[in-house]
């Protein structure tokens, strides 16, 4: 390797977690959710590939969590993001999710979460918050441990 070349490994790990997220989001469409599994997803909404209703990013001006879970149809994973119509208030609403807009991924029935920080959130002087408890933790306050959650903000410079 010539000198002063090195291997990005922030960008190969970004691809790598966004190509799990996926392979899971794939299974999914093509089988449904096995057993307890469901996820937290959180995005930005004013990311120029999201589409959402005009009510629901007037609502959420920066980023949304939605949960996969009980109810969802139309659950389409490709190679750059997911579609799916989720329910908010018995009004069923289409969404476009890119991968890259997605900052976290948690299932949290096997304590499993990713993080994804963005290019703009690494210039912040700001030092990076402790990961937040799990979503069964905070809506049942049972002490479970805390997700596995993947910074990849370590892997840039």
């Amino acid at each position: 390797m010539p000198q002063g070349r090195t291997i990005d490994y922030g960008t190969l790990m970004h691809r790598a977690m966004r190509g799990l997220i996926h392979d899971v989001l794939a299974q999914v469409a093509e089988e449904g959710l096995p057993g307890n599994h469901h996820f937290f997803i959180t995005f930005d909404t004013q990311h120029p590939d999201v589409e959402l209703a005009d009510w629901l990013s007037d609502r959420y001006p920066n980023e949304m969590t939605i949960v996969l879970q009980h109810w969802f149809k139309d659950l389409e994973a490709t190679a750059e993001g997911f579609s799916v119509t989720l329910n908010f208030g018995d009004s069923p609403e289409p969404l476009y999710v890119p991968y890259d807009a997605i900052k976290t991924f948690v299932d949290p029935s096997v304590e499993f979460g990713l993080r994804f920080e963005t290019q703009a959130s690494t210039h912040h002087a700001a030092p990076e918050p402790e990961p937040e408890p799990s979503p069964r933790e905070e809506r049942r306050g049972e002490p479970r441990g805390q997700a596995e959650i993947v910074s990849l903000d370590k892997f840039r410079k």
